[in-house]
């Protein structure tokens, strides 16, 4: 015999269905990065209404000090043809019809300044893509134009779309001029077949042009849900306000992505490496164990963090830990199905021949022991004193513990001029 069947039940899961399909989370990670000042906050800002700049010191310098996040949706209109169809409005801005959504993407905003290549590594673990900034009125390249291609090439990032900004501040010839020196630098390397679009960010030009180039090159990788859920973090902070009623604070927020599995309101979490305690007079690192409050996905409250875009989950953790990216760099997952927590690293390296990011060329001589190099794995930067080394195999002591998976590729760079300067990669072995 049939149940029969409750209208006002089958209401709400019609609108529950119905909600769940409007908020789509986003589907891949894409990053931005370049030189400083060459435009990649003005494109997220242009692309997706956000100023990622939040910070004070952000807004106080005019760079990006911090990794910045921006959801767009990508939209196509049904009756335009060619690159004008595609935008980020819900109105067509040729037609005016009602576009489709075709995509949520998750934009990473880095920094571009030298002093602040651990922080862009650090975002490169997030990213499935990349869009490169290179401004139209400066010589190209410019020295972390050519660091920022290189280390998405070490961290393995083969999609990539270059950007050629700032073309309605140049004439015509110095446009081509800087098309053909882009060109000329990319010739060599994995990138050579790269799209480049030029457009402007300030004014919106070739934004069409360059959502649909997104579309067509940066697709949505295969993603891995059923695998333990591994989180990595790039952002940590406490949201709550001073002079706060102690019934209404918050726990602490982890912000990032998932690379793997998923996370779900309700589980119990485990956070590796954790947090800094002193045993026998010594620095250890111990995990953390909490339960996710919620989670929030482009603003909205969602029920579960799966792979694709980033977000965060608000935790029962005290705001005092998480405060000042405390826990950038850790993983979360479930508790005891992470990756171990490493002190020291052995690691099979790979060196490049010259350093890149400096003004001057200079070659990259063998890692010795004793030396003090910056290492990046996923989100986490450390550095590590080299205990040995012999032809490419190098062990390190870090000064702050990772986790990481072993056969994970951990990038190399050594303090030259006062900066640490990329200059190769190893595996955990």
């Amino acid at each position: 015999m049939n149940k029969k069947k409750n209208p006002e039940k089958e209401k709400s899961r019609s609108a529950k269905k119905a909600k769940k399909a409007e908020s789509r989370e986003a589907e891949v990670n894409i990053g931005l990065v370049g030189h400083v000042d060459h435009g990649k906050t003005t494109l997220v800002k242009s692309l997706s209404g956000k100023w990622t700049d939040t910070h004070s010191e952000e807004i106080k310098k005019g760079i990006t000090i911090r990794l910045g996040y921006a959801d767009i949706e990508v939209r196509k209109c049904p009756k335009c043809k060619g690159a004008e169809a595609w935008s980020t409005k819900k109105k067509c801005p040729v037609c005016g019809s009602e576009t489709k959504l075709k995509r949520i993407i998750s934009l990473v905003d880095a920094p571009g300044h030298e002093s602040l290549m651990a922080t862009m590594l650090s975002g490169a673990a997030l990213m499935d893509g990349a869009l490169l900034m290179i401004a139209a009125n400066e010589k190209c390249p410019q020295p972390q134009t050519r660091e920022h291609l290189k280390a998405l090439e070490i961290v393995g990032i083969k999609n990539i779309i270059i950007v050629q900004n700032k073309i309605d501040v140049v004439d015509e010839k110095r446009a081509l001029e800087s098309y053909n020196e882009i060109k000329e630098f990319i010739k060599n390397t994995p990138f050579k077949d790269a799209p480049i679009i030029p457009i402007s960010a300030q004014q919106g030009a070739n934004i069409d042009i360059l959502l649909q180039t997104i579309e067509e090159h940066i697709k949505t990788p295969d993603r891995d849900t059923k695998a333990d859920a591994i989180m990595i973090v790039a952002r940590s902070f406490d949201i709550n306000m001073p002079g706060i009623k102690g019934e209404e604070i918050k726990g602490g927020i982890l912000g990032g992505g998932m690379k793997q599995g998923i996370l779900r309101v309700g589980d119990e979490i485990e956070i590796r490496p954790g947090i800094a305690v002193e045993e026998q007079n010594k620095q250890v690192w111990k995990p953390i164990k909490t339960t996710i409050k919620s989670i929030i996905c482009a603003n909205e409250n969602v029920d579960e963090l799966s792979p694709g875009g980033t977000g965060g989950i608000m935790t029962g953790l005290d705001p005092s830990i998480v405060k000042g990216d405390a826990l950038a760099g850790s993983l979360v997952g479930k508790p005891g199905m992470l990756p171990p927590v490493w002190d020291t690293l052995s690691l099979n390296t790979t060196l490049l021949e010259r350093v890149v990011g400096a003004k001057e060329e200079l070659e990259v001589k063998p890692i010795v022991k004793n030396e003090i190099l910056m290492l990046n794995v996923n989100a986490a930067a450390t550095v590590g004193v080299v205990t040995s080394s012999a032809n490419n195999e190098v062990t390190l002591a870090l000064k702050r513990s990772v986790c990481a998976e072993k056969g994970s590729r951990v990038t190399l760079s050594r303090r030259i001029s006062g900066r640490f300067r990329l200059i190769g990669y190893g595996i955990i072995e």
